[in-house]
């Protein structure tokens, strides 16, 4: 463990994160109207003004949203209706119904919820999800032709389908009844399904526009019950399961997604789910909390459970969330552990191989206004995850892509976007260099042939600057509003509390706070970043934590900060500490030097008080400096810095140069 009391006057000018931050326009008078009548921090009303959120009234619906009324299902999705009247009728006719889901998150909750309900009301049900490796994202026509070969009457996809126009076309010959379930954008055209349940078909404003592919197979297994009148007793474990896909796949917690999370949250620490209970065990959420939070899903819960889609077999996720065995529960959610494990050290792995293929080669992706990376031997399960780090570190849209197992001649890629490039739109920009593709705004999968990249990196660049300018290539840091460190308490974060669920499209509340103080500084963990944190005037300190900012060891002792709270539970105590998300340079302007002149032992020395470094400097005439900082008992002596030497200033010859030099700048300061 590296530490540091602050940073070191020996060190080169330090590094800092690259970030453009946009600071929400403060509507004071507003602010303080919306916080008397809401009884809200003047934060958190400021927060809400962010939101569009302006009157009570507004402010009642978005903290209470099961007040707000909601249109019926059946009035939002066209095709809902002829859905449910076509698997009443495979049911009563015990017609045997197979569903094809997807190997992330998102799928594999869809698949497991739609097998639940659909066996609870009776179904001849079961499922296949393609392999990662060898199918690639959605049915094919392999599976359609497997699941004829084993006499199934009625496909229903989950989470997937609605570009898979072969493999629809290959159900229709043979005489297969096909349901889409999907929420991906939609193509030009659409496959010759009999119905097709997506909520991207449904007009913007909708409350239902925002659902992920679990969030489809949920309202159609409740709609579908309601109407076989055995809805009792279903509800609250396919709800679990909603929840849990929803959070895992990043859809928007806006709309009827935030009044069905907010629910289910509450229903997840006592889960009716055996397997569910297990993975919270396995996942380190502590058992007494009253609700989970997104961030015990989105870091705990969901990685666990997409990484055996990434590396292992779906089976063994299906299995948890459907059995009723806390044996096989257990056993199945220690798998999910161990899978996870080796995700996390995959990840690391490819993270740096790229970083240093990305610096050490002249990758000129500033000037492409897009970043397209290709390497062999990557695994294809995990580079989306690596997409989305390098999108973070460099601010720009990042394509990265890895050779099929066998096959050099085909790549297949994982792409992820910023919020001023739509991803979906640049793939289909490249429809004619790709084989298959898939996606949304934010994030989409792709293949080609490997002679088409170079065009397909050109046809990209081509796009992105189309969209997107220079300055847009940073990460961009959404700030709702400034904030002093003695604001920053137990009651502002239980008010935090009542504003979730918190996450994609309803972002947590970002503060920020400028030029404070850094007392001390270490690398933690895995290259994690750990600060206590004072400002001038506020008698307490503050620790934070910077995720994986350890190479940034040591930030300067002065900076301006932006981030979220949360709770730091230890040995009993409990304390709100910061989770950094920004970081720059001080905006304001450091305090000159007070200096002096002084002589000691019949020679004469110069000296330098640098409060913004909280740093003493005495030059001797042959101009060496010792540099001391408060508190510290060694020092640098040295013509420069590079070949400073640390000495210790508690010995008599420093001990009495130090408090000569002090009296000095004293007597300055009187004078």
């Amino acid at each position: 463990m590296q530490s540091r009391s602050n940073s070191n006057p020996s060190q080169p000018p330090q590094k800092l994160p690259s970030q453009r931050w946009r600071i929400a326009p403060a509507k004071v008078g507003l602010a303080s109207k919306l916080a008397l009548s809401t009884r809200l921090s003047p934060l958190l009303a400021q927060f809400l003004i962010n939101r569009g959120i302006e009157t009570q009234e507004e402010a009642y619906i978005y903290l209470y949203p099961e007040s707000q009324e909601m249109p019926p299902p059946v009035e939002e999705f066209p095709d809902l209706v002829i859905s449910v009247e076509i698997l009443k009728e495979a049911i009563a006719n015990g017609t045997k119904i197979a569903i094809c889901g997807d190997y992330d998150a998102d799928g594999m909750t869809s698949t497991a919820l739609l097998l639940r309900a659909l066996r609870w009301l009776g179904a001849d049900v079961d499922y296949a999800i393609p392999s990662r490796m060898k199918d690639g994202y959605g049915i094919n026509k392999r599976i359609v032709e497997e699941f004829a070969s084993e006499g199934v009457g009625l496909i229903l996809t989950v989470d997937n389908g609605i570009s898979a126009h072969e493999a629809v076309s290959r159900a229709v010959e043979l005489g297969i009844t096909i349901i889409i379930t999907d929420h991906h954008d939609l193509p030009p055209i659409l496959p010759e399904a009999d119905a097709i349940l997506n909520p991207k078909q449904i007009p913007e404003p909708s409350h239902y526009r925002g659902l992920a592919g679990v969030g489809v197979a949920y309202i159609l297994a409740v709609t579908l019950a309601q109407e076989l009148g055995q809805l009792k007793g279903l509800t609250t474990q396919i709800l679990e399961l909603f929840t849990l896909g929803t959070i895992a796949d990043l859809a928007p917690l806006t709309g009827i997604n935030r009044r069905w999370v907010k629910r289910g949250l509450k229903l997840l620490p006592k889960s009716e789910l055996t397997g569910v209970q297990a993975l919270i065990q396995i996942g380190g959420v502590s058992e007494e909390q009253k609700e989970l939070k997104p961030d015990d899903i989105g870091f705990k819960l969901g990685p666990r459970i997409n990484a055996v889609g990434r590396l292992s077999d779906p089976q063994i996720v299906i299995e948890l969330l459907t059995t009723t065995d806390p044996g096989i529960a257990l056993e199945r959610a220690t798998q999910c552990e161990h899978i996870n494990k080796e995700r996390q050290e995959r990840c690391e792995q490819i993270e740096k191989n790229a970083i240093a293929l990305i610096e050490e080669t002249p990758i000129d992706w500033q000037e492409a206004r897009v970043l397209v990376i290709v390497q062999p031997d990557w695994h294809h399960g995990v580079i989306g995850i690596v997409a989305s780090r390098l999108v973070e570190r460099y601010g720009v849209p990042v394509f990265i892509g890895t050779y099929e197992e066998g096959n050099p001649e085909k790549i297949r890629g994982s792409a992820r976007g910023i919020p001023e490039f739509n991803v979906f739109e640049a793939l289909q920009s490249c429809h004619d260099l790709l084989g298959k593709y898939g996606g949304h705004k934010a994030a989409g999968g792709f293949s080609l042939p490997a002679e088409n990249l170079s065009a397909f990196q050109i046809s990209l660049s081509e796009f992105a600057h189309q969209c997107l300018e220079v300055e847009h290539l940073k990460p961009l840091i959404e700030i709702d509003t400034e904030a002093n460190f003695s604001q920053l308490n137990f009651r502002l974060y239980k008010q935090i509390d009542t504003i979730h669920p918190c996450g994609i499209g309803n972002p947590d509340p970002i503060f920020w706070t400028p030029n404070v103080r850094v007392v001390d500084q270490k690398v933690v963990g895995n290259r994690h970043l750990k600060l206590t944190l004072s400002q001038d005037n506020e008698p307490n300190q503050i620790t934070a934590i910077a995720w994986r900012w350890g190479e940034y060891f040591p930030i300067p002792s002065r900076v301006d900060i932006a981030y979220k709270l949360r709770e730091n539970s230890w040995n009993g105590n409990i304390a709100v500490e910061l989770e950094l998300v920004g970081i720059r340079a001080s905006s304001v302007a450091p305090l000159p030097p007070k200096k002096a002149e002084f002589s000691h032992n019949n020679r004469r020395y110069t000296c330098s008080l640098w409060e913004s470094l909280n740093e003493l400097r005495i030059k001797n005439p042959e101009g060496k400096v010792l540099a001391i900082q408060k508190g510290q008992k060694t020092g640098l002596l040295g013509v420069n810095r590079e070949e400073a030497q640390e000495v210790d200033v508690t010995k008599p010859a420093y001990f009495q140069l130090i408090k000569a030099a002090i009296r000095a700048l004293e007597i300055e300061g009187k004078g």
